[in-house]
């Protein structure tokens, strides 16, 4: 190089993408041009009539990313295989637990690595993995006490989504009982283990690390207020499978004399950071008590229709004051779409009336109250300076054909599914280009590999 030479500046290029029809969260816009730069929206104009030049076009309705904010990966082994013969919650656990039995790091990576790849095919760009299977079959921990947890940060990254990794505290099989030979590999044997372990996770660009207590049964209630503890410390998310079956709400009366709710409340686990999970038999005062603390609730209507829990009451948990989440949980199907939708069907099947929320307010459950519950405030929303994580939804496939371009979020949940995603874009880069996953070229394939291992 001469001394008259200067070294050429890198160009920074911004990508842009023109939307023929987006939701702005309360209204739909046609003709939207969207600017991109490390990641955020940049800028957003509406009433652009066509696409600019070098634009991205994105046809259909393109919405903010959904949040998936209740997620077992592993669980997906079970689909299509558990459906023979009668049973309950209980029986289908045992199945679930001979698929934990037989988990490594790698083959749990490869698992989740597909799955992950399935939500972004479904337009899902961040999960919450409620994450209890620490350890080696027996309880014995790996060189790195965190390989199973590192396994699915690994997965998401690969996958192209985002996840906020619920690290679970899982220490006892029931009010006063050890774990037993399956859940060894969950327990850590004390809160103050759990949390020394877990504290050596770090967020990263594309992952949180957020806590969770497994169940009222599955830590005991001395030690609720050690898990409560650190998440407070670390300012992180704490999420809580609450009241999802009868039998442990009357577990839990007989052994402290109270609900579930109000034993979490009065060891300090309820708050505007925690999230109950499935919420689903409440008392009027459990309601109250999780309204009043501003704790969220997250929904999973097609597992709970699928192990026959029972229909949580999320429309009087929301008037009490619990913003609404929801996710896929057990992968009996992931769609997030039919979440949204299952939501209010289940709300007029119990009260046999109609029109309990809006198209639009399911939608900000599936996608900004859901990041909110993740610690991922800043997504969820296609507005300046939010991360650019967004979806688009085909408009003229056989479910949604027909209806106008302005009833779009209508058409969105109540007719599409996850198989109308068109496009998933998250941080600004495509991770699924015209129904196609651009970093996982053979999702199907890869599941099938990944469960047929598990199988071997």
């Amino acid at each position: 190089m001469t001394p008259t030479q200067q070294p050429t500046q890198p160009t920074h290029r911004t990508p842009a993408y023109w939307l023929e029809h987006a939701w702005l969260g309360d209204r739909i816009e046609s003709g939207v041009a969207l600017d991109v730069r490390d990641g955020r929206v940049l800028a957003l104009r509406t009433g652009v009539p066509a696409p600019p030049p070098g634009a991205e076009v994105l046809r259909g309705l393109t919405l903010p990313g959904l949040a998936n904010a209740h997620s077992h990966a592993f669980h997906r082994a079970l689909r299509g295989t558990v459906q023979v013969g009668s049973g309950t919650f209980w029986t289908w656990r045992e199945v679930m637990y001979s698929v934990a039995d037989r988990l490594t790091p790698e083959t749990y990576h490869a698992l989740a690595r597909a799955v992950y790849a399935e939500m972004a095919l479904a337009g899902i760009t961040c999960v919450g993995e409620f994450h209890y299977l620490h350890h080696a079959p027996g309880g014995t921990p790996y060189a790195d006490p965190n390989a199973m947890g590192e396994a699915l940060l690994a997965a998401a990254a690969e996958a192209g989504i985002r996840i906020t990794l619920l690290d679970t505290a899982y220490l006892s099989a029931g009010f006063g009982a050890p774990p037993d030979t399956h859940q060894l590999r969950f327990s850590d044997g004390t809160a103050e283990d759990w949390a020394a372990r877990c504290s050596a996770l770090e967020d990263r660009e594309h992952a949180r690390i957020g806590a969770a207590v497994h169940s009222v049964r599955a830590v005991p209630a001395g030690q609720l207020a050690t898990v409560a503890q650190w998440a407070e410390h670390r300012r992180a998310p704490l999420h809580v499978h609450l009241s999802e079956q009868t039998a442990e709400n009357d577990a839990c009366l007989a052994a402290h004399g109270c609900t579930p709710a109000r034993l979490l409340a009065d060891h300090g686990v309820l708050g505007p950071r925690t999230t109950g999970v499935h919420n689903t038999h409440l008392t009027a005062g459990d309601i109250e008590l999780i309204g009043g603390s501003r704790t969220g609730t997250c929904m999973c209507p097609t597992t709970e229709r699928d192990l026959a829990d029972g229909i949580g009451p999320a429309a009087a948990l929301e008037r009490a004051g619990s913003p609404l989440s929801l996710g896929s949980d057990s992968h009996a199907v992931i769609d997030l779409l039919e979440e949204a939708r299952a939501m209010e069907l289940n709300e007029r099947l119990r009260t046999r009336t109609r029109g309990h929320w809006t198209a639009a307010a399911l939608l900000r459950a599936a996608t900004a109250d859901g990041h909110s519950a993740l610690a991922w405030p800043d997504a969820g929303t296609l507005v300046p300076g939010a991360l650019a994580d967004f979806t688009t939804v085909a408009l003229d496939s056989v479910r949604t054909a027909g209806p106008p371009a302005r009833l779009g979020t209508e058409t969105a949940v109540f007719a599409a599914t996850s198989a109308d995603v068109r496009h998933t874009v998250v941080g600004g880069r495509h991770v699924v280009r015209d129904g196609a996953h651009t970093l996982v070229p053979d999702v199907p394939q890869a599941l099938t590999s990944a469960l047929a291992a598990l199988r071997d």
